[in-house]
């Protein structure tokens, strides 16, 4: 009994200590960043690795950025970037993150930095995740033959959010929120639902959930596709001529895998029209960006040697530079900046795990999940909230088909369509269902939408976190 006594003094000492430190043992306090002028930095940032899968030898790599308002009261989210395959990079230095990349010709020397005045740390802390394992910086599996998917990434996603929440006690009690846009809004529900589950019957450290964002999500459902001729005739694209051709011909067909000639002849078309147009965001110039490696290429990744830049810094094949005008040129500029060894140095990146950083990779993905909306809907109809936001000009997951699955659950409208504002000014529109769902807009943004209006979204954000009407 005495022993029993002894242990648990000791845990309890342990979990006090665990309290006290500001970051875990195990992870790195980023103080100063490469192309930033500001040193230290003006917010608290850590990186470090996680191991979720022993067998596999798999290390998922995050960036933890605290909350500049109040820590130790502002909701925190985990971030699931899209893809599968793409950094959370991606939404950390592009999106919503406090900094990002100053727009000039790339020289050869480190891309300069620049604070976000929007960025959503303001007013909550955030967990940058790379996922699945060979995303970004994750180490990536030690057998070729590993293979993921949206289960088995989800579950590793969540066995990271445990062991994460263990080496970092003093957030157990704040709000907790699930966050990801594209790919990641498929993953986004699933996550959460394993959170939910696992408050349940105790697994583990609690997390105070409290519900999940996604935003121009992927959900699996046919919907996410086919919107794409609704969405191309209501903003011009197409002629009503052409939009009713495919309506009829493709009735009751899947629009990816088409089984009739005449069918499959009018998306041939069509794909024509998308690839005049940036998917993205059809008013955006169409530019080259630095799309995921083909498979051919990340299959020999490991067997070809790397070239060096006149920095000594390590390349294997740069993205094609877009013009400066061209939103990809920031994408451009992270390839560089990520490869820097100096970036290396202050990120703490294991050496020998990547040896060449891509924003998105091509990896070995099982689509095993056909439909994110049951784990919506079980979490919604638990009493968890939900915010779903779209670009309104992105036709890769248009918000038509998003305005379809969410009207599919048959909730109830508690706050009719209607607009809401930033500085006086329209910024989207938007809808409040029963069961804590609300729907936004946001006008004049693509797929990313805060990448698009950082100003607008960032507003958007801070309003429902904070429960108040958008």
């Amino acid at each position: 009994m005495a022993r029993r006594r002894s242990l648990v003094r000791l845990i309890s000492l342990f979990v006090v200590l665990m309290m006290l430190c500001p970051f875990s043992r195990s992870a790195t306090h980023v103080k100063h960043l490469p192309g930033f002028n500001a040193a230290p930095l003006p917010f608290r940032m850590e990186t470090g690795y996680l191991t979720v899968d022993e067998v596999s030898g798999v290390e998922l790599f995050y960036y933890f950025i605290e909350s500049e308002r109040n820590a130790s009261e502002d909701p925190v989210l985990l971030w699931l970037s899209g893809g599968p395959g793409c950094s959370s990079f991606t939404a950390l230095f592009f999106e919503i993150g406090p900094v990002k990349f100053r727009i000039a010709a790339y020289d050869g020397t480190v891309p300069t930095l620049y604070q976000n005045p929007y960025s959503w740390t303001k007013v909550s802390s955030i967990i940058f995740v790379d996922y699945p394992a060979g995303a970004g910086f994750s180490s990536p599996p030690v057998s070729q033959n590993y293979k993921t998917g949206d289960a088995s990434c989800s579950n590793q996603v969540y066995v990271f959010l445990k062991k994460w929440l263990v080496e970092h006690p003093r957030f157990h009690s704040n709000d907790f929120y699930v966050a990801g846009d594209s790919q990641g809004g498929m993953i986004v529900p699933i996550v959460a639902q394993l959170i939910a589950q696992g408050n349940e019957v105790e697994d583990g450290p609690l997390i105070n959930l409290q519900g999940y964002i996604i935003g121009n999500p992927r959900t699996g459902e046919e919907i996410d596709v086919k919107a794409r001729v609704p969405f191309a005739l209501g903003m011009g694209i197409i002629s009503d001529e052409f939009a009713g051709l495919v309506q009829k011909n493709c009735a009751g067909q899947n629009d990816e895998s088409p089984t009739t000639a005449a069918c499959a002849a009018h998306l041939k078309t069509f794909q024509r029209y998308r690839w005049e147009l940036s998917e993205t965001d059809v008013l955006e110039p169409k530019c080259a960006v630095d799309f995921p490696r083909p498979k051919d290429v990340a299959g020999e990744y490991y067997k070809r040697s790397l070239k060096e830049d006149n920095f000594g810094n390590r390349l294997f094949r740069p993205p094609p530079a877009p013009e400066l005008r061209c939103k990809g040129y920031a994408y451009y500029l992270g390839y560089f900046w990520a490869n820097k060894n100096v970036t290396r140095e202050a990120l703490q990146i294991k050496k020998g795990t990547v040896r060449e950083w891509q924003r998105c990779n091509t990896l070995d993905y099982v689509k095993d999940i056909p439909s994110s909306l049951p784990y919506q809907l079980n979490l919604l109809k638990r009493g968890y909230r939900a915010l779903v936001y779209s670009g309104d000009h992105d036709m890769l997951i248009p918000f038509v088909g998003t305005k379809v699955w969410i009207k599919s659950l048959n909730f109830t409208v508690e706050d009719p369509w209607r607009s809401w504002s930033v500085d006086n000014q329209v910024a989207g529109y938007t809808v409040q269902y029963s069961h804590n769902l609300t729907f936004a807009t946001v006008r004049d943004a693509g797929h990313t939408a805060p990448e698009y209006r950082p100003q607008q979204c960032f507003a958007m954000f801070d309003r429902w976190s904070s429960r108040k009407p958008l």
